[in-house]
């Protein structure tokens, strides 16, 4: 048998962590086929093509997906906070100004964002639209990978990603975080494992065994930040391990567990989503949940506020 899993770029994702393990087909007793998509809503589309069993993925990809009829279910967290502003040093930035005042910098300018509807593309549109700041542009890449060019570039001015893009564009395009994670949007379900519901049903053993290991990899990242960071850069290659730290360190709230705080958090895209015309209808919290089987295997208090291990 063979598990076809999904995943994005985004390195601190707990899946390189999985891909580097050797006994990863023994654990599991299948074998995994990893597919890296560009963006959230890519791997969306993979579901709706029957071509995938699990994924990892921001929580309003999956949202627009299960509007329109895409047979998939959020089973587990992974990561809260992943969205950052960043942008050139000469920009004013949080603490000395507010957001509204930050994003205002950029009338007449542009912001770069990975694909239409994933996560980062709401947050940003979502604070344009409360503001009323209509000159600005949003211009959406089909890999975050793009975004750093167009910042490197110059045909951007600011970024909106990924704690890794952040650090990307303070260490190559002379930038530095214009506003943090944790105030962006608090508690935003940076990604989560989802599942398609018919692979859920068939194969929940399956589905347990992987979700053991998901969850052992965050708690890696937590208690032991300096050796998932060598873990992470001897597997992708192209990464030192003082820029996957710095990543942890920029948002370092690493946990499996579907919380109140998570849940509730994704719930509050549900309204700017429908506003935006990314979904048709409301969705309630049933449709895009399920917890039983990450209650099982991690039951009691989250991880989330105890952050990386001091190092």
């Amino acid at each position: 048998m063979t598990l076809r899993i999904g995943h994005l770029s985004t390195f601190y994702h707990t899946a390189i962590l999985l891909m580097a393990r050797d006994d990863l087909r023994r654990i599991l007793g299948a074998d995994a086929e990893w597919r890296l998509f560009g963006t959230g809503p890519a791997i969306v589309n993979a579901f709706e093509k029957s071509e995938l069993d699990l994924a990892y993925v921001g929580l309003p990809p999956a949202i627009i997906g299960i509007a329109r009829g895409v047979n998939i279910i959020c089973i587990a967290g992974g990561h809260e906070e992943g969205t950052v502003l960043a942008g050139r040093k000469e920009f004013s930035s949080f603490p000395k100004e507010d957001l509204q005042f930050i994003l205002g910098q950029f009338t007449g300018k542009k912001i770069g964002v990975p694909g239409t509807g994933s996560i980062h593309d709401v947050i940003i549109r979502d604070y344009i639209s409360r503001f009323n700041l209509r000159d600005i542009e949003i211009v959406n890449f089909p890999w975050a990978d793009q975004v750093l060019d167009a910042m490197v570039k110059g045909s951007i001015s600011a970024a909106v990603g990924t704690p890794a893009l952040a650090v990307a564009v303070k260490t190559y395009a002379d930038g530095k975080v214009l506003y943090p994670p944790s105030k962006l949007w608090p508690h935003n379900p940076s990604y989560g494992i989802v599942a398609d519901k018919g692979f859920l049903d068939r194969d929940r053993d399956l589905v347990e065994k992987f979700l053991v290991l998901h969850e052992e990899a965050t708690a890696f990242i937590r208690n032991k930040p300096c050796e998932a960071a060598r873990t992470i850069s001897n597997f992708v290659g192209f990464v030192d391990p003082e820029f996957v730290l710095d990543t942890f360190r920029v948002s370092p709230k690493y946990c499996a567990q579907l919380t109140d705080g998570y849940m509730a958090s994704t719930m509050e895209f549900v309204a700017p989503m429908k506003k935006l015309g990314y979904i048709g209808r409301e969705i309630a919290s049933s449709e895009i949940f399920d917890a039983s089987l990450i209650m099982k295997i991690h039951p009691g208090k989250d991880h989330y506020e105890d952050g990386i291990a001091e190092v």
